[in-house]
């Protein structure tokens, strides 16, 4: 009988990830059907608004072009998540470990957070070099949600464990490794998630800020400059590739989290795939 329970749970459980990898995919292939049936019977240009076949046509007739300025893209976005993880992790455990450093810095890192980086970008360019200051872009947007959420796990230990290893006479680094970092790891790859899109829409804003002072290479920069030639069609190529460029980024970044937590944390067991 255990074994007739376990079996029917287990196709339950096959259905149900069938069923939500099928949903989207079913919401996916209506939507294209409905833009293109929108623009055959209302017979709209394609530099007002271009049909899902034209899009792809586009897409294939101009990927050489396109696919260079999406790895110089995805190289940027690489390079600002890093450095704002790097950077926000570290940061965070300073906070914890001194709540003088944390009240001192903390104010000028929402700052940060707060100022739209379409201000910043600008400025950025004209005291940087062009690459530097596009990394600088998507590392101001990813670092603040990096530091927030490990600072929030590392702050939310368990007081009784933290007692047990002050009772033990554990030293404040074997604490920090041994119990706030493991414990701080599922808020800490929270922000991870959030920072890798995050990282992408800062080096797109830069690209734009970098496009309209007359360089750039980057697909934003390719959206930029079909715009101005009404290449509507390579323009929505170009925004195609964002967005799957988007929902790799998070994809990749939400099985890392599932890898490290899947043995242990409640919101990963049970959901192996």
């Amino acid at each position: 009988m255990s074994g007739a329970g376990e079996s029917s749970e287990g196709r339950g459980a096959a259905a149900a990830r069938l069923l939500q990898v099928a949903l989207p995919m079913v919401v996916l292939a209506l939507a294209i059907a409905g833009w293109h049936l929108l623009v055959r019977l209302n017979d709209i240009p394609p530099y007002v608004l271009p049909g899902p076949g034209l899009v792809l046509h586009t897409l294939i007739a101009d990927w050489p072009v396109l696919s260079a300025s999406l790895v110089t893209t995805l190289w940027t976005t690489l390079e600002g998540f890093l450095a704002a993880a790097v950077g926000g992790i570290a940061l965070a455990i300073l906070f914890n470990q001194s709540r003088y450093l944390e009240y001192s810095l903390l104010p000028y890192a929402i700052v940060l957070q707060v100022t739209p980086v379409i201000a910043i970008a600008p400025l950025l360019l004209i005291y940087l070099p062009q690459d530097t200051a596009v990394i600088a872009c998507a590392f101001i947007v990813a670092f603040f949600p990096v530091l927030a959420n490990t600072t929030l796990g590392l702050n939310s230990v368990d007081r009784n464990l933290a007692g047990l290893f002050q009772l033990y006479g554990a030293s404040r680094m074997q604490t920090l490794w041994r119990l706030k970092l493991p414990a701080a790891l599922p808020t800490m790859l929270g922000g991870l998630r959030i920072a890798g899109g995050l990282s992408l829409i800062g080096a797109v804003v830069a690209e734009i800020a970098a496009g309209s002072a007359g360089a750039g290479s980057g697909l934003a920069y390719r959206i930029a400059e079909s715009s101005y030639r009404l290449n509507i069609p390579r323009m929505f190529a170009a925004l195609l590739l964002l967005s799957l460029a988007g929902i790799v980024i998070y994809g990749l970044l939400a099985l890392a989290s599932h890898l490290l937590l899947r043995r242990w944390h409640e919101s990963a067991l049970g959901k192996d795939v």
